[in-house]
C-alpha cells in the first residue's frame, strides 16, 4: 500500500489571498467597519504622500547634506515605529495568527514566507513603501538613474527588514511569555519603552536644535552603517561616488534579515503552541461572601459600587488595560520633563494638556476587552446610564491622580507653581471633553479583540482603521480643551473651578448620549465584540 506523499509547500499567494479574504469577510455586512476601513485607507494615503514629500525634498532642493541626515534618522524611526507604534495605538494585526496553523502540515520556512508576504500586503507596508519612495526621488535628482535604482533596492530591503523585525520581536515575546506574571511584566516593560518614544523624540529635537551640526552629521553617518539606516542610504552613496559602500551595506541588511528570520523560525513553533498553563499553586479558599469579595471596603453597597469595583479590578489585573495605563503614565510624566530638557520649559505648560486628551483613549474600545462576557451585563439588564458611569468612574480613579501629578510636575518644570491649579483645571476640562467623545464611540464603534493570551494581539485586521475613531476623539478633545487653555493663561485664578465645571458638564453630556445609545444597541454591541 502506497504511503500518502508529504504535502508540498503552499504557494505564497495563498497566504496573501487568505489574509485579504479574512479582511473582506470581516467587513461584509458591517457598514461602520467599512467606513472605518475606508477612512483608514485614506489616512494611510495621506501619510504616505506626506512622507514621500518629506523624503523627496532634499533632492528637489539639491541638498545632499540634508538627505544624509534625514534618510538614516527617518529610516531608523520607521523601523522602530514598525515595532512599537502598533503596541501604542492599534495593536498587532493578528489576521493570520500562527496558532491558527498549528494543526496544518506546514514547514516553518513555508509559514514564515507566507506570513511575511501577507504582512507586506497590508496598508502599513504599502504606506511605508510609498513614503520611502521619496528617497528614490531624491537619489534620482542627486545622482541620476544609477542612484535611483540603488535607492529603490535599499527601500525594498528596508521594508523587508521592518516587517521581519516586527514579526520576529512579537513572535519571540509570545514564546517567552509562558506565565501570567511574565506576560504582565513584559507587557508593562514594552509599554514603558513604547510610551518613551514620543518624549525621546522631543528631547532629541531639542538637543539637535542646540547641537553642533557637524556632530549631527557624524551621528547620521554612523547610523547609516547600522541595519536601521543602511538600506536607506545606499542611493546617497552612489550619488556621492561611494559605490563601494553599497555591497557592504547590502550585506549588513541581508545578514540582519537572515538572523531575524532564524530567530523568528526558532520561536514560531512554540508561539503556535500557545502559552503553557499555570502551575498548580495552592490557593487559599476565601470564606467571605461573593459580594464582599468583589466590593472594596469603601465601595457603595449598590449596583454602581459593584460595577465600579469590577472595572477597577479589570484595569488593575487585565494585561492590555494595564499596558494602556502604563503608556498614559509614561506620557504624563515624561512629556513635561522632555519638553523642559529640550529647552522649552515655558512650553511645558501648553503641551501638558495633551495628556488630558490622551487619557480617555483607553476607553475607546472598552467593551471589546470583555468580548462575549458582556452577555452577563446584557442578561442582567444593567441600564446603559449605570454602565457608562461605573466604567468612567473606575477609569477616573486611575487617571485623575495622574492628572494631578502632571499639573504639579508641569508647574515645577516651568517654574510656575502658582499655575498648578489652573493647569489641573485645563487637564480636567480636556479629560472631560475626551470622555464626552470617547464614550459614544465605545458604544458605536466597538470591535472584537482576538481570543488569545498574547498581550500584543489587539486587533484582527484593519487595525489602523479601527484606531481612527479613538484618534479622532483625541483631536476633538484637544480642540475642546483649547478654550480652557486660553482662559487659564488669561485668568489663572479661575482655571481650576472653570475647568472642573467645563469637564464635568462635557462628561455628563457625553455619558447621557452614550447611555441612551447603549440601551438601544446592547444586542448589536454584544455581536460586535464577540469573536467569530
Amino acid at each position: 500500500m502506497a504511503l500518502n506523499p508529504v504535502p508540498g509547500p503552499v504557494p505564497i499567494r495563498v497566504f496573501v489571498r487568505l489574509k485579504l479574504r479574512i479582511t473582506a469577510n470581516s467587513l461584509r455586512g458591517r457598514p461602520a467597519r467599512i467606513v472605518m476601513f475606508v477612512l483608514g485607507a485614506v489616512a494611510a494615503c495621506l501619510l504616505a504622500i506626506l512622507g514621500h514629500a518629506i523624503f523627496a525634498l532634499p533632492g528637489l532642493l539639491d541638498r545632499p547634506v540634508m538627505a544624509g541626515v534625514l534618510f538614516p534618522f527617518g529610516g531608523a524611526l520607521l523601523m522602530l515605529g514598525w515595532v512599537f507604534l502598533p503596541l501604542l495605538f492599534f495593536g498587532v494585526d493578528s489576521t493570520l495568527d500562527p496558532a491558527q496553523f498549528a494543526l496544518l502540515p506546514l514547514r516553518r520556512r513555508n509559514l514564515i514566507t507566507g506570513m511575511g508576504a501577507a504582512a507586506l500586503a497590508g496598508l502599513p507596508a504599502l504606506a511605508t513603501l510609498a513614503a520611502t519612495l521619496g528617497m528614490v526621488t531624491s537619489a534620482a535628482q542627486l545622482g541620476g538613474l544609477g542612484a535611483a535604482l540603488t535607492g529603490l533596492l535599499g527601500v525594498v530591503c528596508g521594508l523587508l527588514l521592518s516587517v521581519v523585525l516586527s514579526r520576529a520581536v512579537i513572535s519571540a515575546f509570545a514564546t517567552a511569555l509562558r506565565s501570567r506574571r511574565a506576560r504582565d511584566l513584559a507587557t508593562i516593560m514594552l509599554a514603558v519603552v513604547a510610551a518613551s518614544i514620543g518624549p525621546l523624540e522631543l528631547t532629541l529635537l531639542g538637543v539637535l536644535n542646540r547641537a553642533d551640526w557637524d556632530s549631527v552629521e557624524a551621528i547620521a553617518r554612523v547610523t547609516g552603517w547600522t541595519p536601521f539606516g543602511a538600506p536607506y542610504t545606499m542611493g546617497l552613496d552612489v550619488a556621492a561616488g561611494r559605490a563601494w559602500a553599497v555591497p557592504l551595506k547590502l550585506l549588513i541588511v541581508l545578514v540582519t534579515v537572515g538572523l531575524l528570520v532564524r530567530w523568528w523560525s526558532r520561536t514560531l513553533e512554540q508561539a503556535m503552541a500557545g502559552t503553557a498553563s499555570a502551575g498548580g499553586r495552592a490557593v487559599t479558599p476565601d470564606r467571605r461572601r461573593p459580594v464582599d469579595q468583589l466590593l472594596f471596603r469603601w465601595s457603595p453597597r449598590s449596583r454602581f459600587g459593584a460595577l465600579t469595583a469590577r472595572e477597577i479590578r479589570y484595569w488593575w489585573r487585565e494585561t492590555r488595560r494595564r499596558a494602556a495605563l502604563v503608556t498614559l503614565g509614561m506620557a504624563g510624566i515624561f512629556l513635561p520633563l522632555s519638553t523642559a530638557f529640550a529647552g522649552g520649559g515655558g512650553q511645558a505648560t501648553g503641551l501638558a494638556f495633551i495628556v488630558g486628551a490622551i487619557a480617555p483613549i483607553g476607553l475607546a474600545n472598552q467593551f471589546g476587552y470583555e468580548g462575549s462576557a458582556y452577555a452577563t451585563n446584557l442578561a442582567t439588564g444593567v441600564p446603559g446610564r449605570l454602565e457608562v458611569h461605573s466604567r468612567a468612574a473606575a477609569h477616573a480613579l486611575f487617571t485623575v491622580p495622574l492628572l494631578l501629578v502632571v499639573s504639579v510636575m508641569t508647574g515645577l518644570v516651568a517654574d510656575r507653581l502658582e499655575a498648578v491649579a489652573a493647569q489641573l483645571g485645563v487637564l480636567l476640562a480636556t479629560y472631560g471633553a475626551g470622555l464626552a467623545l470617547v464614550l459614544p464611540i465605545s458604544v458605536r464603534a466597538a470591535y472584537a479583540l482576538p481570543d488569545t493570551t498574547g498581550p500584543f494581539s489587539l486587533s484582527s485586521g484593519g487595525g489602523f482603521s479601527k484606531a481612527l475613531p479613538g484618534l479622532g476623539a483625541l483631536f476633538g478633545a484637544l480642540l475642546g480643551g483649547l478654550p480652557m487653555l486660553i482662559i487659564s493663561w488669561s485668568w489663572p485664578w479661575i482655571g481650576l473651578p472653570a475647568g472642573l465645571a467645563y469637564g464635568a458638564g462635557a462628561y455628563l453630556l457625553g455619558a447621557r448620549l452614550a447611555g441612551r445609545m447603549l440601551d438601544r444597541r446592547m444586542p448589536e454591541l454584544l455581536a460586535a465584540v464577540t469573536s467569530r
